[in-house]
């Protein structure tokens, strides 16, 4: 498959987790009337992302179960794929992941956000493994938030085991207060949108980074092109859902298939 349609949702904050799920369940059938093939949620975006400025209902691993069984049938529904950020608890406790679901509603899987910044981490915990997932005979990887901005790693990973695109949820900047950014990619901006290009262009990949609708939005939700252009982006503050076709053999990988272990020893 050479092509595909890629839906980046920028939703404002839910109030609750039903009304999450509606906004998902509500994107997906948009998406579909837009024959979208794959839809990307902000980071953490059923319950909401704890630690920020805003309130979060208590961890709630039934109310998530459900959640997603709900998501699941809605993906089926619209036969829309999705990459839906939400907490999800295990036996070693509470993680911040994106599930992928296919369009048929299989759950592939989730990736969880392991280089978790500091105040998170007494919230959060890795779960220590990195995936790739294939949908619609589309390869690719998750970066979480801090994880992208930070850790290059993380989309390299990624990139080195086939993907072809690395979708990138997060949550940056803020609804109570802040600095209101009115153009992409300013060199007074925060560094950001900067760093969205290097994790394009140092692997040759599109880069697909989603943030929530903020009134003070330090990033906006952004597609950009294996060559560090941003071919597209949702308004700051704006709820939108932006529909893009890519062609997946310009994303070759061609300096991420160049890394060489060897020449970094111990």
């Amino acid at each position: 498959m050479n092509h595909i349609r890629v839906g980046l949702a920028q939703l404002k904050l839910p109030h609750s987790v039903s009304q999450g799920v509606d906004k998902v369940v509500k994107t997906l059938e948009q998406g579909a009337s837009k024959n979208v093939d794959i839809i990307c949620f902000p980071e953490s975006y059923i319950p909401g992302l704890r630690g920020q400025d805003f309130d979060v209902c208590k961890p709630d691993q039934a109310a998530m179960e459900k959640a997603l069984k709900k998501i699941c049938a809605a993906a089926k529904s619209y036969s829309v794929a999705a990459v839906v950020g939400m907490e999800w608890e295990s036996t070693i406790g509470l993680h911040n992941v994106a599930f992928v679901i296919s369009h048929s509603e299989d759950v592939l899987g989730y990736q969880a956000k392991n280089q978790i910044p500091p105040g998170e981490d007494e919230i959060y915990v890795p779960d220590g493994k990195r995936k790739i997932f294939t949908v619609k005979g589309v390869t690719f990887g998750i970066s979480i938030c801090h994880e992208g901005w930070r850790y290059p790693e993380t989309v390299r990973w990624a990139a080195v085991r086939g993907a072809r695109i690395v979708f990138h949820p997060h949550y940056t900047g803020s609804d109570k207060e802040g600095t209101t950014i009115t153009e992409w990619g300013l060199p007074s901006s925060p560094y950001y949108e900067k760093a969205m290009i290097c994790r394009s262009v140092e692997n040759t990949i599109y880069f697909a980074s989603v943030n929530y609708a903020l009134q003070f939005q330090y990033s906006a939700t952004s597609l950009i092109s294996p060559w560090g252009e941003c071919i597209a982006y949702v308004p700051y503050g704006k709820e939108d859902l932006l529909v893009r076709d890519i062609d997946l053999s310009e994303a070759t990988g061609l300096f991420a298939e160049r890394y060489n272990p060897a020449l970094y020893p111990e």
